[in-house]
């Protein structure tokens, strides 16, 4: 049975080993700290730390780290879940507030996190599977060379330029056009499928060579909405933190570049009741990530699709500040979406 000072102890190792990334002894404490006893009872508390597993000795006659059981103790019961500042806040606000559509927001809350963390940022595209389409554009390039533009009620934008083997004139492009937004004008990514494949059947004779090469390019289109896709910021931090690995960091960088592994990940971690959840160490090891730590939290989409966002870095991390840039970004982030 640990005592309460000496949850304390442990609470102050985390602290400043994360700060200094020297392990941290008995006479460090008594000078940095004021708990009022002599440099042997904390000696004792170590201890009982070190016999629970949750501090350990790197090296002989040095300090203690914390093991990786003892960042979860931290994490779990230690770690003070204050607010980021106000000056963090109006940064967040202002920084994403300046999005011009989903892609942007996404790529800026990635950018701000990994700023605000110095980890690297994650943040999955949500599923946009029950997103309803708001428009269909065709833009004519050349006489041969069309721009489908699909825009759905998310704010999601996707575009591409679709090669026409004969020449198209104004007048069918716009009739094409009107075909597709009346019917898909207010249908699910879902029910896509077969409303292009009713596009194809009910176009005329004349239309029908043009309707299937953009029904071909909307379906590209829409098959990425419903796809898992992840964003990424701040790699360069790993090497920033390269002595917090034993070995080197290429497994984890080629980890983070299979996205399946980290979508899985995010999808075993359960959100605490703060809004936040932490996978550390060992508990990550079946992805390749064992001498690291996830922090991750959920947002809403405007379609009402939840996703995940979080930071990952070595285990030597900052959790108090994590955890609250995490809940604080993913709160905002619900906010700003939830208004489009």
């Amino acid at each position: 049975m640990v005592s309460d000072r000496s949850l304390e102890v442990l609470r102050v190792i985390v602290q400043d080993y994360v700060a200094s990334r020297e392990p941290v002894g008995s006479k460090a404490i008594v000078e940095r700290h004021s708990f009022g006893v002599s440099a042997a009872t904390i000696r004792n508390d170590m201890a009982q730390l070190e016999d629970e597993e949750l501090i350990s000795a790197p090296h002989t006659s040095s300090g203690r780290i914390p093991t990786d059981k003892g960042y979860r103790l931290f994490v779990d019961r230690l770690a003070d879940r204050k607010p980021l500042s106000e000056a963090q806040r109006e940064a967040i606000r202002t920084f994403l507030g300046q999005s011009v559509d989903l892609d942007d927001v996404l790529m800026r809350t990635v950018r701000l996190l990994s700023q605000i963390t110095n980890q690297v940022a994650i943040v999955q595209y949500p599923s946009f599977a029950r997103a309803q389409v708001r428009h269909v554009e065709l833009v004519s390039l050349t006489d041969r060379r069309v721009l489908t533009v699909l825009i759905t009620d998310t704010g999601r934008v996707e575009q591409q330029v679709v090669e026409i083997e004969q020449p198209v004139d104004a007048e069918r492009l716009e009739r094409v056009k009107s075909k597709l937004n009346a019917l898909l004008g207010g249908a699910s990514v879902e029910a896509s499928a077969g409303i292009l494949k009713q596009a194809r059947t009910e176009a005329a004779p004349e239309d029908q060579p043009l309707t299937a090469r953009i029904t071909q390019a909307l379906a590209e289109g829409f098959a990425q909405y419903r796809h898992d896709k992840l964003v990424m910021a701040g790699a360069a931090n790993l090497a920033r933190t390269e002595e917090d690995f034993s070995g080197s960091i290429y497994p984890v960088l080629e980890a983070l570049e299979q996205q399946v592994v980290l979508l899985r990940l995010f999808g075993e971690m359960d959100v605490d009741r703060g809004g936040v959840s932490a996978s550390i160490g060992r508990e990550n090891e079946s992805f390749g990530l064992g001498e690291t730590s996830v922090i991750a939290s959920n947002y809403r989409s405007s379609a009402g699709e939840l996703a995940r966002l979080g930071v990952l870095g070595p285990t030597r991390m900052d959790y108090t500040n994590n955890l609250a840039a995490v809940r604080a970004v993913a709160r905002y982030l619900s906010r700003l979406l939830g208004e489009d």
